[in-house]
C-alpha cells in the first residue's frame, strides 16, 4: 500500500498545485480508502459555501486517483477539520432525530445532506434498536429518512 499511497500524495499535490493552492498534503490508508488532509490558509476557498467545492475536488481526486492505481478507492478530503465539525454536527442531529422519532413515533425526513453526509448518520443508526435510516429519491432531491423500527 505504500507505492499506492505515494502516488495518492503526488496526485493531490498536483492538483493543489494546479489550482494555484499552497498547503501540506498528508495521506493515510485504509482497506480500500484513502484519507487526504490538506493544510492550507485558503481552506474557506477550498472548502466553498457549504463545502461543494471540497466535494468536487474530492470526486475529482478519486478518479485520478482510481484512473493512475487501475482500481476504485474511497477517497476522503479533509480541509480544515472541516469534516471532523461537521461530522460531529451530523452526529448531535442523528441523535435529536432519532429522539423526535420515537417521542413522536412517526417518521421524519431530513433533507439537504450530501452523500458523505448521509452515510454517516447511516453508519450512526445501523444498529440502532428504536430506529431506521433510509435513503429515498435521486440526486439532488435525495434526502435521508428516519422512521421507528417496526
Amino acid at each position: 500500500m505504500a507505492k499506492e499511497e505515494k502516488t495518492v500524495k503526488k496526485t493531490a499535490e498536483e492538483l493543489i498545485k494546479l489550482l494555484g493552492i499552497e498547503g501540506e498534503v498528508s495521506v493515510k490508508a485504509d482497506d480500500e480508502s484513502f484519507n487526504i488532509n490538506l493544510q492550507t490558509q485558503d481552506s474557506g476557498i477550498v472548502i466553498g459555501r457549504h463545502g461543494d467545492i471540497l466535494e468536487a475536488l474530492q470526486i475529482i481526486l478519486s478518479l485520478c486517483i482510481s484512473q493512475k492505481l487501475g482500481k476504485f478507492f474511497r477517497i476522503s478530503l479533509e480541509v480544515g477539520d472541516y469534516k471532523k465539525n461537521r461530522e460531529e454536527w451530523l452526529k448531535s442531529m442523528a441523535h435529536e432525530a432519532k429522539e423526535k422519532v420515537i417521542s413522536e413515533n412517526k417518521e421524519i425526513i431530513v433533507p439537504a445532506l450530501k452523500a458523505w453526509e448521509r452515510r454517516i448518520i447511516h453508519l450512526l443508526l445501523k444498529d440502532d434498536k428504536e430506529v431506521v435510516s433510509e435513503s429515498i429519491g435521486e440526486g439532488k432531491e435525495r434526502t435521508l429518512v428516519v422512521r421507528p423500527k417496526n
